[in-house]
């Protein structure tokens, strides 16, 4: 039986970065404090990144295992 997850690691903490990101943004920007909005904007970015940077990752683990099912290993 095959328990493949359907995130890694790297994506769901980009994904977590990204949401903080937004949260920290959305109220450093309705509180009128330019530097909490830019560190959220730099959290969600950074989050941006780890999270393709995980799918990515986990994209070419599936086609390389998707070629090792085809070859019979």
């Amino acid at each position: 039986m095959d328990t493949k997850l359907p995130y890694n690691d790297d994506e769901v903490r980009g994904k977590v970065d990204q949401t903080v990101g937004k949260v920290k943004e959305s109220i450093g920007r309705n509180a009128g404090d330019p530097v909490l909005e830019q560190e959220g904007a730099d959290q969600r970015a950074a989050g941006d990144a780890r999270h393709g940077i995980g799918k990515a990752r986990r994209k070419v683990g599936e086609a390389i295992s998707d070629v090792g099912k085809k070859l019979g290993r």
